[in-house]
Parts: structure tokens; sequence; C-alpha cells
């Protein structure tokens, strides 16, 4: 196994305070530096991303009075993937009564991640959960309301409570344009710069500390060089490795990665979320796929039909003949089990033989019994606009038929390594939201996502950015003319050219297809030791012809999209190598990855706590090398680690 890597000294986070576990946020945010406010107009910091995480980090760090430069790939900030996320945000509010709290979001989270996250962060994120929600609504996003008014609430996947907060399927959206509309406000009052239609390709290092980064104009090639006290990136996740996943087709892991090949270690690459609730792939010519809600699953029973090849019209097919298997295998949580538990639980099915539609490749999702009971207009208040985008794309009534849905690639757990302040392995380089792996573990809970990426960038990186802000401030001799600045720039466009000049037969969404499928196949749903070795073996030969053999057509000095995707894909080859191997050291099954040499007499995942219990962060050695692994123990005194059950 040690063929593929070599093993580095343990890694442990030391900031976070030696106290309960309640009072650990307090007791960070007593003894962290502050910065006054005089000061802070002196002191810069680069926001990567300008989704939910990297919007409210702008939006308070602006507000706090620091000058804020925030860059994104996109012709708006309102264009952030985070516009895409449906179903709703979760708070341990407990407006339903119904024994929710902020120990149980806590004990929820760790579980639904297998036990493979850091209790300290996941225990100030339900903490911090609760205060997101007023924020919000001061800000005037339109949550869904009662008949008396006041906030209503769902459940999703995993828990037992109601805690989740939405606004129909367009949660995302909503909460997006409240921190836009933050954002724009100190873009208005002069502390926050934006940068469209600007992608970063490399960071810059100056004395081991993060100083700036390397961004491309994609309207007119030029490349830039911008330097600030400290750089942030909420960049979102890689899951774009996989080609088809639900994310949009612009969202890439140049940021990260490239940060990476610089000192940031990189955790649980292999950690990567099968959503269960997805229209299921209708052809080869697709590029993207797309998600119905998990919030569907309140309200939605899962079905397929008892005999294989029962091809008659869902409608028909009575109740005797259809088997609900979540229901049947999960009685205590039913349709609600983890998004990894159904994900397995709908592909077993259909490699069984009682798949439905095209290829057999899908179950039905059927809301008829909550429609007869709550009457259309109902469901169409809660879940209007998913019923409207399904027929657009499928060209059936959801109303009149089950939807079809499948497993896709969604979220990655997976991220750059970082401590309880949010901050890497390189100083000054803060990550936060998607980006980083801190939460989730081995598995996200629905709804989590835009908890935490607000969590962090409304109330925790404006506290912890502080502490490093205020004994790091950039030297005054530190311009773009800086050799090290001029150095990383030259890299870039020797990178760039480099892409220009191969001139081969390939086209980049040719390779780009070629490795997602790869990873699909071999790094996917299920894996095995004997398909991830081959697969770390087809990606290497696949990256070496990439570089001998794509075309990449037009000009630098121009828009050109092809030059973007190109960049973006020979990230991903790296990527996709390291996922591999994480995934096949870890001989263990936990959350989504599911390695099927390990799984109980009932198919279930096997964790191996004696042996996997840490968090397994990769260093990079430079091209050709080896990665270093080095592992963080996880600890865990105020849950017991147990086989998860949701029967």
């Amino acid at each position: 196994m040690t063929q593929w890597y070599t093993e580095g000294e343990p890694l442990r986070d030391a900031t976070t305070p030696a106290v309960p576990i309640e009072d650990r946020w307090d007791a960070r945010r007593f003894e962290t530096k502050l910065v006054n406010p005089a000061n802070r107009r002196r002191l810069s910091v680069i926001i990567v991303g300008t989704g939910l995480a990297g919007a409210s980090a702008a939006a308070t760090l602006g507000e706090g009075g620091y000058h804020v430069k925030s860059f994104c790939y996109q012709d708006s900030p309102r264009r952030a993937h985070s516009i895409a996320a449906q179903g709703g945000i979760n708070a341990a509010k407990n407006y339903r009564n119904d024994g929710d709290s902020v120990r149980r979001l806590f004990y929820d989270t760790i579980k639904g991640g297998d036990f493979r996250s850091r209790e300290s962060n996941v225990y100030r994120l339900a903490q911090v959960s609760t205060a997101i929600i007023d924020q919000c609504v001061a800000q005037g996003v339109p949550f869904a309301r009662e008949y008396g008014g006041l906030l209503d609430n769902r459940s999703f996947g995993g828990v037992q409570v109601s805690r989740t907060f939405y606004a129909r399927g367009q949660t995302g959206e909503q909460l997006l344009l409240g921190a836009y509309q933050a954002q724009e406000r100190q873009v208005a009052a002069g502390t926050v710069e934006v940068f469209t239609r600007h992608e970063m390709l490399d960071l810059i290092v100056i004395d081991g500390k993060a100083r700036g980064i390397i961004v491309r104009d994609m309207v007119t090639g030029e490349v830039e060089t911008h330097l600030a006290d400290a750089v942030v990136l909420a960049s979102g996740g890689y899951g774009n490795a996989f080609y088809l996943s639900t994310n949009a087709m612009g969202c890439n892991a140049t940021a990260i990665w490239r940060a990476h090949r610089h000192g940031a270690l990189f955790a649980n690459p292999c950690f990567t979320q099968i959503h269960p609730t997805c229209i299921p792939v209708s052809g080869d010519y697709q590029s993207k796929l797309t998600l119905m809600s998990e919030s569907l699953r309140n309200d939605g029973r899962i079905w397929v039909p008892r005999e294989g090849g029962d091809d008659r019209d869902p409608r028909e097919i009575p109740d005797t003949d259809r088997d609900y298997f979540l229901e049947r295998l999960y009685p205590a949580y039913g349709n609600l089990v983890t998004r990894d538990v159904a994900s397995r639980a709908v592909k077993n099915v259909c490699d069984a033989g009682y798949g439905v539609g095209p290829g057999s490749r899908g179950v039905y999702l059927d809301l008829a019994d909550a429609i007869n009971r709550l009457g259309q207009a109902a469901i169409k208040e809660k879940y209007g606009n998913l019923f409207d985008m399904y027929q657009r794309i499928t060209g059936e009534d959801p109303y009149q038929v089950p939807m079809r849905i499948y497993p896709a690639v969604h979220y990655t757990m997976g991220g750059l390594w970082v401590d309880y302040d949010l901050q890497s392995t390189v100083p000054g380089l803060f990550v936060i939201g998607e980006a980083n792996f801190s939460d989730h573990g081995a598995n996200r809970l629905g709804a989590s996502a835009l908890m935490q990426g607000l969590a962090d960038g409304y109330f925790v990186l404006p506290n912890t950015i502080a502490n490093y802000l205020a004994t790091n401030p950039m030297p005054a001799d530190i311009d773009a003319s800086h050799p090290v600045a001029v150095r990383t720039a030259d890299a870039v466009q020797a990178r760039i050219q480099k892409l220009l000049t191969i001139k081969g037969q390939r086209t980049v969404d040719s390779f780009h297809k070629e490795l997602g499928n790869i990873l699909w196949e071999k790094c996917g749903m299920e894996r095995t030791a004997e398909g991830l070795t081959e697969a770390i073996g087809q990606v290497r030969k696949l990256k070496e012809e990439f570089w001998n053999n794509v075309k990449v057509t037009g000009e630098n000095e121009e828009l050109n999209q092809t030059l973007e995707r190109a960049g973006r894909v020979a990230d991903f080859f790296e990527l996709a190598e390291l996922m591999c191997i994480d995934a096949l050291h870890r001989a263990e099954s936990c959350g989504g990855h599911f390695r099927a040499e390990s799984q109980t007499e009932d198919g279930e995942a096997l964790r191996n706590d004696d042996e996997f219990a840490y968090v397994a962060a990769w260093g990079f050695s430079g091209g050709g090398e080896q990665p270093v692994l080095r592992k963080e123990h996880l600890e865990f005194d105020f849950v017991e680690m147990t086989q998860r059950s949701y029967k």
C-alpha cells in the first residue's frame, strides 16, 4: 500500500481551547487578539469566491472596517453555485418543540458524518446555527412561514426532528441574495472591491505566509497580481472532477489545488457525497445533472416494482406490487435516512434488476399520497418550482406521474485542512465553506451546507482572522515587483502558454469525460482495492496523454472558455489521483466512502475505528513525487462512536 505514498509526522489542531466543549468557542474568541477599528482600515483581505461563505465573509469583514478584495469567475457574485441549493438550512431553534437542541444537532452531524469529523468544529457549528436564522430574517430572507406567521420547519435525512428552515425550493438563492445585498452595501461604502470574471490561478506565498493571488482576467486574458495581508478561499468543492455532477459546469478545484501545491494540506479527498435524489442520466450528451431537493423525501415515498422488469405505468401498479424499500429497510427513519445510506440502497435495488426508466437506472419518488392528503395547492406551495423544473427537463408532470431519481455526485466533504480558526497549514491562508474539510466527516447531512457556509462567513472567520492579522501585517516592502510574486505570475503565464501550444487532437471535454468516468466507476459509490489501483494507473496514463494531445483553441488575450476548462481539468487530473490514493489507503467503509471489502452481513458500511479514526491530511511533494500522509487522530470525548443504524 505504501508504494503510493509516504507517511509523515502526526498532525494536531493546536488552536482548540482545552475547556468543556460548550465553552470552547467563547474561550477562543476571548483569547484571540483583536484589531482595533482604526487599524482595520490599514489591513486588507482577499476573498476568492462569492457564494454564501465568501459573500457573507466579505460583507462582515467590510462592515468591520477591513479592506476586502472579492473575486469570482462569474459575471456577477449572484451567480455563485450556492444559488442552486434547494431544500433548506439547519438550525437548532427547536421551534417545533420536538426535542431539538444544540447538542442534538451536534450529535446528528457527528453521527451523520460517520464519526470522521472533529468534535470541536461541529459543536461550534451547531451553536452558531441559531444566530444564522436571526441574521437572515433581519436581512429580509423570505423563509416559509406557518399560517400564524411563525417560521416553518421541515425534516431532512438523518434526523428525527424538524429543524430545516426553507424558502420553497429556492433556499440557496434567497440566502445568497441576502448575503449579496450585505456585500453590495459594503461595496457602496467603499470597504469591498468586487472583481468579476477573474479566476484565481495561483497563490503567492512569501516568507511562508499567504500574501496574495495571481488571477486571470477572463475577458482580456491579462494576468494580474493582487496582494493582501491575508487570503481567504471560499471557492467551493471539487465534485466536477467526476464530470457529471449536480454542480454548475464552472465549479472547479483550481484555487484549493494551487494552494495545496504551495503547502496547504488536503484532507480526506476521497470523501465524496452521492446525493440520492437526482434526475437520472438521459444520454451521453449531458454535461451536468440536475438535483431534486432532498426536502421532497419529507412527503415523497421511494419505491420500485416488486417484480423486476415491470414496465407498467407506475400509476397502474397497486401498493401490493410496490416495494417501499427505504421504509422496509430503515423503519425508524424511512425515506429520510442519510444521503449515503439512501444512495446505496437505490443503487442496490437497481443493480438487482428492479430499476425503472431508461437503462433501469432509476427509482420512483412518489408524492401521490401527500397530494391526496394535503391537496395539490399545498404541495405546490412547498415544492412548486422543483416540480416545474422536473417537468421542463423530463417532459413528465410530477403532479400526475411519480418522479424518477437516481444517485449522483453532489458535495465533497474533503477539502483543505484547517484548524479551529479555519486557517490552513499555510499561515495567512484561511479556508471556509465547502472548500475546507472541517464539519461533515464522511457524509454531509442535508441542509448543512448552507449552515456551514454562513456560519463560517458571518460568525467564525471574522473572529478568528483577527488573531492572525493583529500580528502579521504585510511588510511595507512587498508589492507586485517582489521576486516571489513575479516568479509566481511567470509560472502562471508559462502554464497558459504550454496549454495553448500543445495543439493536439483531443478536446478538453473528451479528457474530462473520460476522467470522470474512471472516478465514477472506480472511486464513486462503491470502491474496491483492485478498482482503485487500476484507477490510479488509468488517471496517470490519461494525464500524460492530456499534456501531449489536448487541443486548446484560441488565444490567451481574449475570452477563451476552452483555455479556462483546460486549466481546471489539468488540476482535476492531479486531484483525481490523490482521491484514489486516499480511497485506497482507507481500507474501511464510512459514510459516503463504501469499500466493498468492508461491509456488514446485511450490506451496511463497516468502519474500522481502531485503524482509521483520523483525518487523512495529504501534503504535496512535487510533481511525480509520492504524497505525504499526515494523520490527525480524532478524539471523541462527548459522543460515543457506535455503528450507525437508521433502522
